[in-house]
């Protein structure tokens, strides 16, 4: 009979998450009241779209026991690769946004592939991806920011759906989409097995190859969407955008309780981690607390978050 400390460790590890979100908004809805008002939180859903997206993603590499240190990279160059078709007049509006798409996917492949077939570690794998990205955002861009970008492409980050900003009803999307997949789908449930136990996935039948290079090409693709929402949002495609992106990214979807081993976790979790990173930062800046006391607390937070994820292992 389970004793009521484990009870309650059980239950923390559940909902602790929650709770931590709860208290955070109502302590900061007391000392800011601004905190809560409608217009505060449409700018904390703008804040955390981008975030939301990427930890969307690499949650899926992240389950199969993988990381993508390019994230960030690979942001400024879809945005760049974006930008640059999306002049007045040039192309309709989708084009640049499946060139950045495709651009971040093509990237996710080149990392499962490596991974895959040449047998490197992940960690020097996307960490060599994350230089080539954005060296090419630089030589695309001419190492200049890319602007004069059409209406129709800027609504993406800045316009309205009923109401609620378009990045976070893309968030919401992909969200919903992800989750039915990774529950539901036989190659969902496979990421699940790969990371839980890559051997037993093995001998049980599973391409565990095929199911690695399908997570880096998600997490590649989400990025790429990122890039293109982004570019959108400050209207420009900056070559040096992005930077610190990834650490944002993992961080959000290990404090969401998927564990940096790989086969426990999932993207609702992922979105809590991401909405309590963006409540953290957007409390900060209503505090008034210096960019560089903010720098700090995240790294804090990361920090945090990989021990928690070590302390949840048995």
């Amino acid at each position: 009979m389970p004793c009521p400390t484990d009870k309650l460790r059980t239950w923390l590890r559940q909902f602790g998450l929650v709770i931590a979100l709860a208290a955070m908004i109502v302590g900061l809805s007391i000392v800011k009241p601004t905190f809560l008002t409608f217009s505060n939180g449409i700018n904390v859903g703008r804040q955390i779209s981008i975030n939301g997206i990427l930890a969307v993603g690499v949650t899926y590499v992240l389950l199969t026991g993988g990381v993508d240190l390019s994230l960030g990279s690979i942001v400024a160059l879809t945005g760049v690769a974006a930008a640059c078709l999306a002049h007045p007049g040039q192309y309709p509006t989708i084009v640049p946004v499946a060139a950045g798409v495709l651009a971040g996917a093509l990237c996710g492949v080149f990392n499962g592939l490596v991974v895959t077939k040449g047998r490197v570690a992940p960690f020097i794998v996307t960490l060599g991806t994350m230089t080539v990205a954005r060296g090419l955002a630089l030589v695309i861009s001419g190492g200049k920011p890319v602007s004069n970008l059409s209406r129709q492409f800027t609504s993406i980050g800045s316009g309205d759906l009923a109401g609620i900003p378009i990045p976070v009803v893309i968030l919401l999307a992909i969200t919903l989409l992800s989750y039915g997949f990774l529950k539901n789908i036989r190659l969902g449930r496979y990421v699940y097995a790969v990371g839980g136990n890559e051997n037993a996935a093995r001998a049980s039948g599973i391409n565990v190859d095929a199911v690695k290079l399908f997570a880096y090409t998600v997490c590649g693709a989400m990025a790429g969407l990122a890039g293109v929402v982004l570019a959108s949002r400050i209207t420009t495609g900056q070559p040096n955008a992005g930077v610190g992106y990834e650490l944002d990214a993992i961080a959000a979807v290990v404090i969401g309780g998927t564990s940096l081993s790989g086969g426990v976790g999932g993207v609702g979790g992922t979105i809590l981690g991401a909405l309590l990173m963006g409540v953290i930062n957007n409390g900060l800046d209503l505090l008034n607390v210096s960019s560089y006391y903010q720098q700090i607390v995240k790294g804090i937070i990361i920090v945090s978050a990989v021990w928690l994820d070590r302390r949840r292992e048995p």
